[in-house]
């Protein structure tokens, strides 16, 4: 079924971060008839690679992460989460995190044949929906490999660090009032920018990340902001991580104030196949727009190790190190997702047995060096003067900046990210 037609109106997303054509989209329809539009971008030869998008946000904040994956041979599936973007608020009173579920199962039915599988990865809400899919028909039958990108699966308010409150019981309340709020932002303003930035965002990032972020999430409406962030204040999902039973990778920026640290390393205990835990000593929480090259490596290295012939057994880790450089400032990479011949609407992708697979590592020891060594580099590559940063800023000297892929429940050359301490390459950086 073809997805109706719906325009989006969000303005100021330019270069890496403006929206794809997608080659075809379909619709998919959720357990209570909620018709939910599906992009698909790529080539129908191609494995699949499924985006599921967090809190506030929508397809559009996967652009720079669908581009790498087109551009090295990937077909990418994404859809906006009910009240985000273009789909259906539906009933709020009804939110939760079955509700998730539902309507990510519809649109694998939807988006895949029967059987075929792929690489699926949730960034913050996102990740949450892959737990509270656990166990479904349609993620055991699909779900070759996952991705828990900048998510958590329980206690997000009590340990939250968007609110510098010292007293646990305090810091809890005031950040499960902060999730429950739904009140307007109103318009894209310095203000309204810092403040994304601080709470979002890491250490010293580019103006064109932070102007990305204040758009996509000020186009969230308020109800569905203030909705889905009641249903994260008592989200209860740890008891689903031991039923994810395909290899998964975590990643996580060490800057997070809304899923610090210390969330990883606890799903990557709980995991019964954590492939690697990718840390960015200076990014927050919107990892995908802060380093879209990273994000991408990692589902193109499941992908590569979970779909093509022969792939590794479930379970099984390559010790591997690889770079992946970072954009180059001011450029955006090819647009190749509409390059395609258009399919019929009601068409599916290929088999993922006839799959082209793409670089990447499922797994790395010590420091495994992404981008190009640059620090606070967004995906147009430049670095500004932190969280403050308008812009039009220059750019400033950065600091060492790598993803580290960490055995699970290794915490070895680690500090606390709440206080902003000494990342694991022994450098300290003030908190931004």
């Amino acid at each position: 079924m073809s997805a109706p037609s719906r325009e989006r109106r969000v303005r100021g997303l330019t270069g890496v971060y403006a929206p794809p054509t997608p080659t075809r989209e379909v619709t998919a329809r959720s357990g209570d008839g909620v018709e939910l539009p599906v992009e698909i971008h790529g080539e129908e030869r191609d494995p699949a690679v499924v985006l599921v998008h967090g809190w506030t946000c929508s397809t559009l904040f996967w652009a720079p992460v669908i581009r790498e994956l087109t551009a090295s041979g990937h077909r990418v599936i994404a859809y906006d989460q009910r009240g985000h973007g273009r789909s259906p608020v539906g009933d709020t009173a009804a939110y939760s995190t079955a509700l998730l579920a539902d309507d990510l199962c519809a649109v694998l039915d939807a988006a895949l044949e029967p059987g075929e599988r792929a690489v699926i990865g949730g960034h913050s809400m996102g990740g949450m929906t892959l737990m509270a899919a656990a166990g479904r028909r349609e993620l055991t039958e699909h779900a070759a490999g996952l991705l828990l990108c900048s998510t958590g699966s329980h206690r997000l308010a009590p340990e939250a660090r968007v609110l510098p409150l010292g007293l646990r019981k305090l810091r809890a309340l005031a950040h499960r009032a902060l999730l429950h709020a739904s009140l307007p932002l109103g318009p894209v303003t310095p203000v309204t920018r810092r403040a994304l930035a601080y709470g979002t965002l890491g250490h010293r990032p580019s103006p064109a990340t932070v102007e990305a972020t204040a758009r996509i999430v000020h186009a969230c409406p308020a109800r569905v902001r203030g909705a889905w962030g009641g249903v994260l204040a008592r989200l209860d999902l740890a008891a689903k991580l031991p039923r994810l039973d395909v290899p998964t990778a975590v990643i996580t920026g060490r800057r997070d104030r809304l899923t610090p640290y210390p969330h990883s390393q606890e799903m990557a205990a709980a995991l019964p196949h954590c492939t690697e835990v990718r840390e960015l000593p200076t990014a927050g929480h919107m990892t995908p727009l802060e380093r879209p090259d990273v994000v991408s490596e990692v589902l193109a290295g499941l992908v590569r190790t979970t779909l093509r012939p022969g792939s590794a057994a479930p379970g099984a880790r390559a010790d591997t190190t690889a770079d992946s450089p970072a954009p180059s400032a001011g450029s955006a990479p090819a647009d190749t997702s509409g390059g395609g011949p258009r399919r019929k609407s009601g068409g599916k992708s290929g088999a993922a047995g006839r799959s082209r697979t793409g670089g990447g590592s499922a797994r790395t020891r010590g420091a495994a060096r992404s981008g190009n060594g640059k620090a606070g580099e967004g995906a147009d590559g430049r670095a500004s003067e932190g969280p403050e940063a308008k812009a039009g800023d220059g750019a400033s000297p950065a600091a060492s900046e790598s993803g580290k892929a960490r055995a699970p429940g290794d915490t070895s050359g680690t500090a606390s990210e709440s206080t902003g301490g000494t990342t694991g390459e022994g450098t300290r950086e003030k908190s931004a």
